[in-house]
This record gives C-alpha cells, sequence and structure tokens, in this order.
C-alpha cells in the first residue's frame, strides 16, 4: 500500500486537497509531467495547494474538454493525488508547473458550494484507493510480454528515451509497470482513465498490453505512411528541382515554353475528354513515352502528333439534330425542283429516326448524270437534318491509304481522309458526302473501294480501324451519302452495301422551270442586276436548253443564263439606266450567246435503208443513236466502227448470227455472206459507245440493208437480242425515251420486260409516243420496216409480209387468205 501523504495521520480517514481539472490529460501515480495552467482557478488551486497542503493537490480528468467550468458531474470519480515539483511564472499570466503523481484516489465535494462560481477553487474529500501489488506466474508472464512489446515499441517511437526505457523495463510489478507505460502512450484520454480507474494489477498490465499493441501497429503505419509521403517529397522536390533547371536551359536556347508543362496539360486534357477508355489509356501510355525522350527527337514530334490527333478527334461529340418533318420537306422543295423519290426516302429516315431512339446511318447512293444536283441534294439534307455537312472528292483517288490512312512507321504519315474531316468538322454525327465514288481506281497501293467497305457497312463502320490511330473509331453515327454517275464502275459489293437512289435526267419542261424558278433569281442576284432589268421568254429557255447545252442536269444551263445576265450588266453599265430592261426572245439569242452549239439528235428526214435509230442512255442522259449497215460485194469480211465497246461489238455479231441462221426465211441463199462484204457503223465515231441494249437495233439495220427496205424514221427501238431473236431488257428507260420524245419519234419499241416500267416514267414524257413492248425480233421488223417491193418471210406457221401499201403483222394459213391488217 502506497503512502497516502504527509499530513494523513489516519489512513483511512479522507482528506481534504485543492481539486484541478484537467483538459485531455490524464495523470498517472509515479510519473512526473510538466503542465502549462492558465485558468485562474487553477492556478489558485496550486497556490492553495503549495501554501497550505505541502504541494499536495488532486488532479482529475474533465469529462469534456472544452468546458471552462466543469461541476462536479463533468469530471470522473477517480484521479491521482499529485505533488507540485516546480512553478514557473510565465509573461503572459500563466504558470508552468512540474508535476509528480502519488497515488490515485476517489473524491467528493468537500461542500455543496464547491463549483458554486462565488469559489476561488473548487476542494474535495479524497479517498485512497487500495492497491495491491504481487507477483506471480501469471504477472511475470504478462510483464515479459509487456516488455517485448515496449521494446517493439520503443524502436519505432523514437520519442521515448532510452533512460526512459531502461527504467520502466527495470518494474517488475505489474500495477507499477502498467502506471509506468501509459504515460507514454499516444491514445485518447478516456482510455487513459479507464486504465486509472482500474485497481487489479493483472487486469490494469492487460488493458495497457492491448493498448501497446494497438499503438504499435499504428505507429508502424504511421510511419510506413511517413516514409511514403517523404518519398514522394522527396520525388515531387527532386522533380520540382529538375523542371526548374529544364526551364533555365529552355530559357538560355531560347525556348519559351517547357515542353513537361504542355504535356502535364495535354494530360489533364485526355482525362477530361469524353472518348473511349481504349483509346484515353493509349493517348496515356504514349504521353508517358515523351515524358522519357528530349523533345529535340524525332520520334517526340511523331508521337507527340499523334497524341494531338486523338486529342482532337470527336469521339463522343454528337450535335443535336433537330428533326421537323414540314420543316425538312419545305427545305427540300426550296432548294430542289423534282426528285421526288430522293425526298421521299430522306423524309422516310427523319421520320424513322425521329421515332426511334438509335438508328444506324444509312449509306445512301445518288446515281444520276452530271449537273442533276446530287451534291446539292446532299447539302439540303444536311440542312434538314440539322448535320454538319462534310464532302469528300473520290475521284482519281488509287490509293487505299487515302481511306484507311497511312501507318505511323512511314514519315509524314496522316489518318485516310475520313477521319480527317471528323477532326475538322468537330462532329462525330455529321452529314458526310463521298462524292464521285464511281470514279475511283486502282493500282499496286491497293484498292481503295475495298477500304470503303467496311466505311460504308452499317453493321462494320461502328469499330472502323484507321491505320495511323490503330483504334477502333465509332462512325455508325455518320449520315454516309455517295454519289455517282453510273454504277458500272462501282464493284458489286460496294454497291450492296449501299441503297441506290438514281436521279434522272431533267424534262425540258423541267429544266424550263427550273431556269425560271431558280436558276435566273440566282444569277441576276449574282450578277448586281435586278429580276425586273431582264425579261427571259419561255422560247428562248427551250431554244437555250436544245441547241446551247447537251445535258441531262442543268449545270450548262445555268453557266448559259449567267452569260445572259453578264450581257444585261454590260448594256445596263453602256446606257447608265439602272431601270433598263433588257429582252431575251429565240431570235435574239444569237446576238447574246453566238450560234447554236448543240444539235440533239433528230430523227432523219426520210427513212433510209439500213439506217435504224436506236436509243442510248449515257452519262448526260438520253440520246437517239443512229445505226447505218452497208452491203458491198466482196467476199465475207464484216467491219464494224464507230468506237464501240466489247458488249456492242458482241451484240453486233449476235445480230448477224441472227440474220444468217433466218437466211431463208428472209428469202436470202444461205451462203449470201460470203458474197458481200457488210459494214456496221455507228456515227460520231469518237465517242465511245456501249452497253447491252442495241441488238435489236443492229439487226434491224442488218436486215433493212440484206433486204434493202427503209427504215421507218419515226420509230426508234432499244433492246439486246439472243441468238433465237428474243428481245431481252434494258435500263435507263426513262432517259431513253425523253431522248425519243426531244428527237420527235413517234414510236418506240421497248422490250415486254420492260413495260412495267413505263408507271416511273413521267406523263410528259410519254405523252405524243407510242410505246409498243415486243418480245422477239419477228414483232420488231414488221414494225420497224417499210416495204418497197412485195417480200413475204415465214417461220413455221407464221408468216410475216411487207407490201408497199400494207403491214399484215400475223397471217396464219396464209393458202387460206386470213389476214389482220393495219394501215402503213
Amino acid at each position: 500500500m502506497t503512502e497516502f501523504g504527509v499530513r494523513g495521520d489516519h489512513r483511512g480517514e479522507p482528506v481534504s486537497l485543492p481539486l484541478m481539472s484537467l483538459r485531455e490529460v490524464v495523470m498517472f501515480p509515479r510519473s512526473i509531467v510538466p503542465l502549462f495552467v492558465g485558468r485562474e482557478a487553477s492556478i489558485k488551486a496550486i497556490e492553495s495547494a503549495i501554501a497550505d497542503h505541502g504541494k499536495e493537490i488532486l488532479l482529475v480528468a474533465q469529462r469534456e474538454p472544452e468546458m471552462e467550468k466543469p461541476g462536479q458531474s463533468d469530471l470522473f470519480e477517480v484521479g491521482t493525488v499529485s505533488k507540485v515539483l516546480q512553478l514557473l511564472r510565465l509573461p503572459d499570466g500563466t504558470i508552468k508547473v512540474l508535476f509528480e503523481g502519488m497515488h490515485r484516489a476517489r473524491w467528493t465535494p468537500e461542500s455543496p458550494r464547491t463549483f458554486d462560481d462565488d469559489q476561488d477553487f473548487p476542494k474535495a474529500f479524497v479517498s485512497p484507493m487500495d492497491e495491491s501489488d504481487f507477483a506471480g506466474a501469471e504477472a511475470e508472464a504478462l510483464i515479459r510480454a509487456c516488455h517485448e512489446a515496449l521494446d517493439e515499441y520503443s524502436k519505432i517511437n523514437k520519442k521515448l528515451a532510452q533512460e526512459t526505457l531502461l527504467a520502466i523495463m527495470s518494474i517488475t510489478f505489474p500495477g507499477k509497470l502498467a502506471d509506468a507505460i501509459m504515460p507514454h502512450l499516444k491514445v485518447d484520454y478516456r482510455k487513459k482513465q479507464e486504465v486509472l480507474e482500474l485497481t487489479d494489477p493483472i487486469v490494469r498490465l492487460e488493458k495497457v498490453y492491448e493498448l501497446l499493441q494497438g499503438e504499435i501497429a499504428i505507429t508502424s503505419m504511421e510511419k510506413r505512411i511517413k516514409s511514403r509521403v517523404k518519398n514522394q517529397m522527396e520525388r515531387n522536390q527532386k522533380e520540382y528541382y529538375l523542371n526548374e533547371q529544364i526551364k533555365a536551359i529552355n530559357k538560355e536556347m531560347g525556348r519559351d515554353d517547357d515542353p513537361q508543362e504542355e504535356l502535364n496539360e495535354i494530360e489533364a486534357t485526355l482525362k477530361a475528354k469524353d472518348m473511349p477508355a481504349e483509346a484515353r489509356d493509349k493517348a496515356l501510355r504514349e504521353l508517358k513515352k515523351l515524358r522519357a525522350m528530349p523533345a529535340s527527337s524525332a520520334e517526340y514530334t511523331v508521337i507527340r502528333n499523334y497524341v494531338d490527333w486523338i486529342i482532337e478527334l470527336p469521339w463522343n461529340k454528337l450535335r443535336e439534330t433537330a428533326i421537323d418533318i414540314e420543316k425538312a420537306r419545305g427545305i427540300l422543295d426550296a432548294d430542289h425542283f423534282g426528285l421526288e423519290k430522293p425526298k421521299e426516302r430522306i423524309l422516310e429516315y427523319l421520320a424513322v429516326q425521329k421515332l426511334a431512339t438509335k438508328l444506324k446511318g444509312p449509306i445512301l447512293c445518288l446515281v444520276g448524270p452530271p449537273g442533276v444536283g446530287k451534291t446539292s441534294l446532299a447539302k439540303s439534307i444536311a440542312r434538314a437534318t440539322n448535320r454538319e455537312f462534310v464532302r469528300l472528292s473520290l475521284g482519281g483517288v488509287r490509293d487505299e491509304a487515302e481511306i484507311r490512312g497511312h501507318r505511323r512507321t512511314y514519315v509524314g504519315a496522316l489518318p485516310g481522309k475520313i477521319i480527317q474531316s471528323l477532326k475538322r468538322v468537330e462532329f462525330n454525327n455529321p452529314l458526310f458526302c463521298l462524292d464521285e465514288i464511281d470514279k475511283m481506281s486502282t493500282d499496286f497501293r491497293g484498292d481503295p473501294s475495298a477500304a470503303l467497305l467496311e466505311v460504308l457497312d452499317p453493321e462494320q463502320n461502328n469499330a472502323f480501324n484507321d491505320h495511323y490511330l490503330d483504334l477502333d473509331y465509332d462512325l455508325s453515327q455518320v449520315f454516309f451519302i455517295t454519289t455517282a454517275n453510273s454504277l458500272h464502275s462501282i464493284p458489286l459489293p460496294l454497291q450492296d452495301r449501299m441503297e441506290i437512289i438514281r436521279l434522272p435526267g431533267y424534262l425540258e419542261t423541267e429544266k424550263r422551270r427550273i431556269g425560271r424558278e431558280f436558276l435566273l433569281p440566282k444569277q441576276v442576284e449574282q450578277h448586281g442586276i435586278r429580276l425586273d432589268n431582264v425579261h427571259l421568254s419561255d422560247n428562248a429557255l427551250l431554244d437555250i436548253i436544245r441547241h446551247y447545252t447537251r445535258e441531262a442536269g442543268v449545270r450548262n444551263f445555268e453557266r448559259e443564263i449567267a452569260s445572259i445576265c453578264r450581257k444585261v450588266a454590260m448594256k445596263i453599265v453602256e446606257s447608265d439606266d439602272l431601270d433598263k430592261v433588257v429582252t431575251v426572245t429565240r431570235q435574239s439569242l444569237g446576238n447574246l450567246l453566238g450560234v447554236k452549239k448543240h444539235r440533239h439528235g433528230e430523227r432523219e428526214a426520210q427513212p433510209q435503208v439500213g439506217v435504224t435509230t436506236g436509243l442510248a442512255w449515257t452519262e448526260l442522259g438520253g440520246e437517239l443513236l443512229m445505226v447505218e449497215t452497208a452491203i458491198m460485194p466482196g467476199g465475207g469480211k464484216v467491219a464494224i466502227t464507230g468506237k464501240l465497246g466489247e458488249v456492242m461489238t458482241e451484240s453486233a455479231k449476235a445480230a448477224l448470227s441472227y440474220v444468217r441462221s433466218r437466211s431463208g426465211t428472209f428469202g436470202l441463199k444461205p451462203d449470201f455472206h460470203k458474197e458481200v462484204d457488210i459494214h456496221v457503223h455507228v456515227p460520231e465515231g469518237a465517242t465511245p459507245k456501249d452497253g447491252p441494249s442495241a441488238g435489236i437495233t443492229l439487226c434491224t439495220s442488218m436486215v433493212s440493208a440484206l433486204l434493202s427496205i427503209p427504215v421507218r424514221n419515226d420509230v426508234a427501238m432499244t433492246g439486246e437480242i439472243t441468238l433465237r431473236g428474243r428481245v431481252l431488257p434494258i435500263g435507263g428507260l426513262r432517259e431513253k425515251l425523253l431522248a425519243a420524245h426531244r428527237g420527235h419519234i413517234s414510236t418506240v419499241l421497248i422490250p415486254k420486260d420492260n413495260e412495267k416500267d413505263l408507271k416511273e416514267v413521267p406523263d410528259d414524257i410519254l405523252k405524243g409516243l407510242t410505246i409498243i413492248p415486243v418480245e422477239h425480233v419477228d414483232e420488231v421488223l414488221p414494225i420497224a420496216l417499210m416495204a418497197e417491193h412485195d417480200k413475204i418471210y415465214c417461220n413455221g406457221d407464221t408468216c410475216v409480209a411487207f407490201t408497199q401499201s400494207l403491214r399484215v403483222e400475223s397471217i396464219k394459213n396464209l393458202e387460206n387468205g386470213e389476214a389482220h391488217t393495219t394501215p402503213q
């Protein structure tokens, strides 16, 4: 039992002592602790202890440290009787006191008014707590464990002095050891108070051991954290120092920008940009390489350009598309006259896109002659869908890298035109017009049309891989529109990925209206004159269309109107009269535009032997195609001229074989071809001609020449034939009928299989034309040939007769004289 105090004559009797409350501090017996005291009541309590109580004072911890004047209930019931060893007064009025803990004790207030405000300091009756300290096997084991833990704790907590450690290690009683260890642990004051209130030395030491182990774990972790932070700080300081050196070097070398600062900005931009994780990770890896290499190296520039490309691409940046069907219809109608089918398809797409949350971008291919408005229609669609418009001309492209890009191993490598255009437009859902897709070609550098297969496939283009980026880029939000003049030069796999929409040539009536309502106002505004300065008659517009242009579209038509506007502007300036009106008529066109430039295909003035009018489709629209055949004495030579392509050359050979196989029917000798030379010619030999639609024209021309029967000049025909004389279907019917209408043809022979296509031909074209579908050459010849001499040829039970006045279309049972005739 520890001695109670110098004034305790009776050990069991309470002793009155001054009481001082402590904030977040717990005093333990046999410990010496310095404390700074500033509260007036506490200072007076210390002074009273020194003067009246033999320097003894009761130190009790507060439950809540924030309280300035705690009451009885605000203090713990157990405190430590301590002795004032030393007191030092400081200039600011506070004192520094050195206390030595004597023993733990319970206390009660000296009087109910102990904690009143009018009391200088509180006093308490102090009752000592029984403390028995003993040694035993269990105590010995616990003491050894505490010694080991304390030794370990001292290694990681350098604040525990070696002398203090040795003094504590020499204690062999559990209670004393617990009281000696506790002041050196950085645990919460409440836990220390719990230990102070424990009277059983074994239980007290076990609690101290538990707290000691916890402190070892926390201190170890704290040490690791401090070490890591220290290393990081050292690394940051090192980097800062080196960066400052780099700045100084850059400044000496005349460089204004610090490459590392730029790289830090790039890294921040990459982390903030909305892009796929794969692209961001790859860019960050490349950025890491940049940090490790000098800015002067060649590879630095290559990698920097690559990272810049990744940053500047609009990966997930979409422009908001406002879909208003009526507004879109108004825009399309205002910008383009006609073209009803393409407009209808676009409006259907917009309607579906408005209802569907996500629709894969369609791939439309607008096919038509030059000048019909394919590219301008794509621009109007962009306006109608509120998309950015991007145009890429593929004419003459023969390098696959133009589409897929070059690999970064090449000097000056760049992404393909698709990725470049998306970077320029800054949105990932523009309307992308791939112009002149039929003008691509191939060479040793690859096939660009094969590279487009992935771009124009809605099922694949969500992961388009550009060689330069080497990343998957999503093109599924892009609205692709391609344009072409013809389909025959586009590979079939590429055609399969596109929805073909044909834009046929304009009729003369449509051109005249386009010229009046669209082209003339546009050119008048561009030339600085007013619409009332020029009066252009309908006949003048028609003459411009027929004799000064030769096209399916209106591009040259617009140029001629522009030429007239220039002449009008000249006359206004010369007359110095801004209100001058210039009237342009059919008669005055020659003075303004010069002599007529074109003569459209027109029918022959008179029926001719061996001269047949065919119908051809060209990129400029439909044309009349004259086929001439001449028969000369000779030895069986056959000449085919007029710069015909392989298909038309084969058609001519097939037609000749058909005529030879029917020589008996036509009244010709079986070996007639050995006695004559046959020359088939298609005029305008400098113009290439090809296509599978001239078979019946060539055959009719040969039969006319061999039989010396003229061909009707008001009949035109189109269709391919077989060796048996069957007429096969053709394409471009609308354009061909337009050419017949323009060339004043009255009767047109078409294949029977094309009769269904007449529904898509406007009534303006069909007006004035007699369309006769035919299935066999036997149906063609009676209509096309005009007999000068009586001739009859038969095929089985069907005979066809040609007379000067009658055309007998079908005669059955000729002996009976039964026949159905129509006037010639």
